[in-house]
């Protein structure tokens, strides 16, 4: 048996889909407040205002955006913050192809006549004539940039590849991984300039940080075609929709699709919102649920983190040694030495050790030969850039 493993608390902010939470092992309980939970799950709810109890060690956001949590004070708390990237990849692109089509053809607009003209009895017949009004274009042929490579704009783009269009992809970070699954037909475009002026239709897919806030401004806009449809599944800050607003009106910009309804995007001419429809799918909340619980257990119970957004990725797996112990802290000069001579020190013998580095923070996991007196965890907490310290488990 091991210690502190038998009882662990989950807060779920959100409806969690049951596939994802059935997953817990045998001794975690999903409680109603968040007071003494370890952890919790959240999916869209607000938490930048939620003071965080002592007992919290980690969130696992239920999608890609965290944009609802306070990262920088998580990370000061050494709540380690975990994020689901690509588990509603599928979802969005599918929603995006959804949206390419709806830029190409007035589908809105031809289902809108239709509606409207519900009471007449030669309706079909007067459909035929209204038709050509709501005729637009094939997507097959057109040229279509994809602005960021990662999990949701790898399959746009290879998706468009396959329906005959012309793909540029920009992303100057793009991740290996990215590039294993990207079709080898997409063309590697310099700059979001060079997309802008290259291409018929623009998708963009980069999360949303102060970097990237307003990076499709009047200035890009300037670069684009006459008459681009632009596609906007990220986040509605990416684009300076008042610059937007003035292209569609003036009709440099012909179609704007955006998942995101605010007070200006709701009153743009010529302009698609849609009510944040992107990861809306059975699928995607299940994929979500599963990838958050399996994230956030393998943290409290082993140490490990993966696809967190403040901390470095370690696994270590299975501690197989007498005792693990976590160490969260800042990336500074002979912190490592520090932290391996405080054991040493008190007679703690180390077997194995894992340490990473991300940006201004680290995190260190040490397998023991021995139980470490709970009374050396404030001490060890003392050293100048710890952060946390977790006694993950011990045998007994």
């Amino acid at each position: 048996m091991m210690k502190d493993r038998k009882d662990r608390k989950i807060y779920c902010m959100n409806n969690i889909a049951e596939v994802g939470t059935s997953r817990f092992r045998k001794g975690y309980t999903i409680i109603d407040t968040p007071e003494e939970a370890a952890g919790i799950l959240v999916r869209s709810a607000e938490m930048k205002d939620m003071a965080f109890a002592p007992e919290l060690r980690a969130i696992a956001r239920a999608g890609a955006g965290v944009n609802n949590i306070p990262i920088e004070r998580c990370t000061e708390q050494g709540i380690v913050v975990f994020n689901t990237p690509g588990a509603n990849a599928n979802s969005v692109k599918e929603i995006v192809i959804a949206g390419l089509l709806l830029a190409s053809r007035d589908i809105v607009g031809g289902s809108e006549w239709v509606r409207a003209n519900a009471d007449d009895a030669a309706v079909a017949k007067d459909a035929e004539k209204a038709k050509k009004q709501f005729a637009g274009n094939e997507i097959l042929g057109k040229t279509i940039g994809v602005i960021g490579l990662g999990a949701v704009g790898v399959l746009v783009a290879n998706a468009a590849v396959s329906l005959g269009m012309t793909v540029y992809g920009y992303d100057p970070y793009l991740s290996i991984n990215s590039a294993w699954h990207l079709s080898p037909a997409v063309r590697h475009a310099e700059s979001v300039e060079e997309i802008c002026a290259a291409c018929d239709y623009i998708s963009i897919h980069v999360p949303a940080m102060e970097k990237t806030k307003g990076m499709i401004g009047r200035e890009q806009i300037a670069h684009m075609r006459d008459g681009v449809r632009f596609l906007n599944f990220a986040r509605d800050v990416l684009v300076d929709e008042e610059a937007m607003a003035e292209a569609l009106a003036c009709g440099k910009v012909r179609c704007y699709i955006s998942d995101f309804a605010n007070p200006v995007s709701v009153r743009m001419k010529n302009a698609i919102i849609l009510p944040h429809l992107g990861a809306s799918t059975l699928e995607a909340e299940d994929n979500c649920a599963i990838m958050a619980v399996d994230e956030l257990q393998d943290y409290l119970d082993n140490g490990n983190i993966s696809h967190s957004v403040n901390f470095p990725e370690i696994n270590a797996g299975v501690c197989e040694t007498e005792a693990r112990v976590a160490v969260l802290h800042r990336n500074v000069p002979n912190m490592l030495s520090q932290i391996t001579t405080f054991f040493g020190n008190h007679g703690l013998n180390i077997e194995n050790l894992a340490n990473k580095a991300r940006g201004e923070y680290a995190y260190t996991l040490l397998d023991l030969s021995q139980p470490m007196p709970s009374d050396t965890v404030c001490s060890l907490e003392q050293i100048n850039g710890v952060i946390r310290v977790r006694r993950i488990f011990e045998r007994g």
